[in-house]
C-alpha cells in the first residue's frame, strides 16, 4: 500500500479542503426589492394560497423566515413563479407589519397562542338566538380578543324567527357595539343582506361563531356563488353544530369592496394571551377615570378610582359594569 509522509511533494496527491471557511457565510439576507405583494387567502399543511394582483398563486414560506408563520389576512412579499399555473410554486420571503391580530388559545391554561387572522378591520361575532342557544360568555371572550387585537366588534344575531333578540341586545347595549339581526327567511329572500353589507363594505371582516349558528350560511350569501363553502346542521340531541369549516378562508365580498374571512366553528376561546389592562382601551369614556387608580390596578378591586369617578356622574354606571364583566371573562371558563 502506498504511504505518504507529511512533507511529500508528489503532484498526484488530492488534498481535501477543510470544512471551515469553505463557503463564506453572512447574516445579510437579500432584500427582495422586486418581490410582488400578495394577500394570504388560506393556509393548508404548509402551502399558502395567495392573491397576487388578479392571480391565485400557491406559495410556501421561505426558510429565512424561520419560525415566523403567515396566516390568513397577512400581506406578504412573494418571489418565484407567480403565474398561478398548475403545479407552480412561489416563495414568501417577507411578512409585512400587521395592523391587527386576532389571537386565541385552546384554553385559559394553554400558554401557546394561535394567530387566527391578521389585518382584519372588524370581528363579526355570529350568534344564533336559538338552535343552538346563545352563549353570552363565549361572546364576551370574542369581544375581549377583538379589543385586545385591535379589531372593531360587530354582533350578528341569526335565527330571529325562532327567538326575539331583545334580551341579548340589552346585555350588550351599553358596549355600543353595532349589531345586525337576521332571520332565515330574510337570508333566503335577501332582505337581510343589505343590512349586513352596510357593515362590511370597504372592510376586511373576520367571522367567528359557535358551530351551528349559521355563520357559514351567512358568509355564503355574501360571496360569489362559485366560492361558497359546505354547510352543516345542528345535532338535535346535543344542540351542537357539525364542523364543516376546518380552516380560515378569505373571500371577496360579492358586489362590494371588501373581504370576509370565514373561520372554523368555535367550541372554546381561551384568553391566556390577553393582558386585562388592554380591555380598558375599548372604553374611551372610562379611561380618563383611571388616572387616579393605583399602579397595576385591575379596575375590579376596592382601590379602583373608577367607582368614585362614575359616581360623580362622569360616565354611565352600566358602562363600568360592562367593563368589569369583560375583565371577569378573562378569569373564567366558557359557559352555556
Amino acid at each position: 500500500m502506498r504511504r505518504y509522509g507529511k512533507h511529500t511533494d508528489e503532484d498526484d496527491i488530492r488534498t481535501r479542503p477543510g470544512r471551515r471557511n469553505t463557503r463564506p457565510r453572512t447574516n445579510i439576507r437579500p432584500k427582495h426589492e422586486d418581490a410582488a405583494e400578495g394577500l394570504v387567502l388560506t393556509v393548508d399543511r404548509g402551502r399558502l394560497t395567495c392573491l397576487v394582483e388578479d392571480r391565485v398563486v400557491m406559495a410556501m414560506k421561505a426558510r429565512e423566515l424561520g419560525r415566523k408563520a403567515a396566516v390568513v389576512g397577512d400581506r406578504v412579499a412573494i418571489v418565484g413563479d407567480l403565474t398561478g399555473k398548475k403545479d407552480s410554486l412561489a416563495r414568501i420571503v417577507r411578512i409585512e407589519k400587521r395592523t391587527s391580530v386576532l389571537r386565541r388559545t385552546a384554553d385559559d391554561d394553554d400558554p401557546f397562542e394561535r394567530v387566527v387572522v391578521a389585518n382584519a378591520d372588524q370581528l363579526a361575532v355570529v350568534t344564533a338566538l336559538a338552535d343552538p342557544e346563545p352563549r353570552p360568555r363565549l361572546i364576551d371572550r370574542c369581544l375581549v380578543a377583538a379589543y385586545a387585537g385591535g379589531l372593531d366588534p360587530l354582533l350578528v344575531l341569526t335565527k330571529s324567527d325562532l327567538a326575539p333578540p331583545d334580551k341579548l341586545l340589552e346585555l350588550y347595549g351599553h358596549l355600543d357595539i353595532p349589531h345586525v339581526v337576521t332571520s332565515r327567511e330574510e337570508l333566503q329572500n335577501g332582505t337581510a343582506l343589505a343590512r349586513v353589507r352596510e357593515q362590511l363594505d370597504g372592510k376586511i371582516t373576520a367571522f367567528v361563531g359557535h358551530s351551528g349558528v349559521g355563520k357559514t350560511t351567512l358568509v355564503n350569501s355574501l360571496v360569489p356563488e362559485d366560492q361558497r363553502r359546505t354547510t352543516g346542521h345542528v345535532n338535535a340531541v346535543t344542540g351542537r353544530g357539525r364542523h364543516t369549516t376546518t380552516s380560515a378562508l378569505a373571500l371577496p365580498l360579492s358586489g362590494g369592496d371588501g373581504w370576509v374571512i370565514d373561520t372554523p366553528g368555535l367550541r372554546s376561546f381561551g384568553l391566556h394571551h390577553v393582558d386585562p389592562s388592554q380591555v380598558i382601551h375599548a372604553f374611551p369614556d372610562l379611561e380618563p377615570g383611571t388616572e387616579g387608580c393605583p399602579r397595576a390596578c385591575s379596575h375590579d378591586e376596592a382601590e379602583c378610582a373608577l367607582d368614585a369617578w362614575v359616581a360623580e356622574g362622569h360616565a354611565d354606571p352600566a358602562r363600568l359594569y360592562s367593563l368589569r364583566r369583560l375583565l371577569a371573562t378573562r378569569e373564567r371558563k366558557e359557559g352555556d
